[in-house]
């Protein structure tokens, strides 16, 4: 036994020369850090100055990134209607928050290919490439988002902030090279260009909260239907103290999967953006 012992603790002081060995080597070596400054002092002209604020402020803008992707994209609508399947199938805690997200992230970026190419080929790279300034960027840049959140906004909802916001001249009826007013099966075309993005946003945000909860009441009927049917049978057979949720899940479950209902729902959440 003290051989056994013995030998362990040689065994064990071997180990720890070895660790002190390591990280003696590890501390000699140096590794070089790029060194990250980011400041106005190193400035000499004006137009250094003015980079070194446009830097600033582009990595202050980088931190609302997120909510601007929620506020902008599909993203809005995906997420609500994700989650209130979830509450209604009653699978909360099976399937993890992350793993909802991460799809509701996924098919954002499915539908929203499309307006992002556009915006990379009309003004991210003609501007990385000094081909148009950064104020004609901005302009092509919002263009292909503005369009995409004018398509999926009610009339009504935007009317509501250009009422409010008095922004009713930046919406005028288009009109051709001679002046004349164009129409559309007897009816003047609307130009949507100079509506401001500040009355687009709100608006379109509250016609995809409008959308997502009729998809999410289309989702909740057949599974309260299923709900319904189980607690009447067993409140007939008399099992009060058995809950029927234990009976429907597996119900609900198996209904959804003879229905292939994840493609159904994606599918569904796809097409409603065409």
């Amino acid at each position: 036994m003290r051989i056994r012992n013995k030998n362990l603790f040689v065994f064990a002081l071997a180990l720890a020369i070895t660790c002190i060995a390591t990280i003696s080597v590890v501390h000699a070596t140096t590794i070089p850090i790029p060194k990250i400054n980011i400041s106005v002092d190193n400035a000499n002209t004006p137009k250094e100055y003015v980079d070194n604020i446009k830097l600033l402020l582009l990595l202050t803008v980088l931190t609302l990134l997120p909510s601007i992707i929620i506020m902008t994209t599909s993203f809005v609508r995906i997420i609500i209607v994700l989650s209130l399947f979830k509450n209604a199938i009653g699978i909360q805690n099976a399937v993890p928050k992350e793993v909802i997200i991460g799809l509701a992230l996924f098919l954002t970026f499915f539908t929203m290919a499309p307006t992002f190419t556009k915006i990379n080929t009309e003004a991210l790279t003609p501007y990385l490439n000094s081909k148009i300034t950064q104020k004609v960027a901005i302009e092509k840049g919002s263009k292909p988002m503005r369009d995409f959140m004018l398509k999926q906004t009610r009339a009504k909802d935007l009317k509501l902030f250009l009422d409010v916001g008095k922004l009713q001249d930046t919406v005028k009826n288009q009109v051709d090279v001679n002046g004349k007013e164009v129409l559309k099966d007897g009816k003047p075309v609307v130009t949507y260009d100079k509506v401001p993005l500040y009355a687009v946003v709100p608006s379109f945000m509250i016609s995809e909260l409008r959308r997502a909860f009729e998809m999410g009441f289309l989702l909740f009927l057949p599974f309260i239907i299923i709900d319904i049917v189980t607690g009447s049978i067993l409140m007939a057979m008399g099992m009060m103290m058995l809950p029927p949720v234990m009976i429907s899940l597996p119900f609900k479950l198996l209904l959804f999967v003879m229905v292939d209902g994840w493609n159904l729902l994606v599918k569904a959440l796809i097409m409603s953006f065409s």
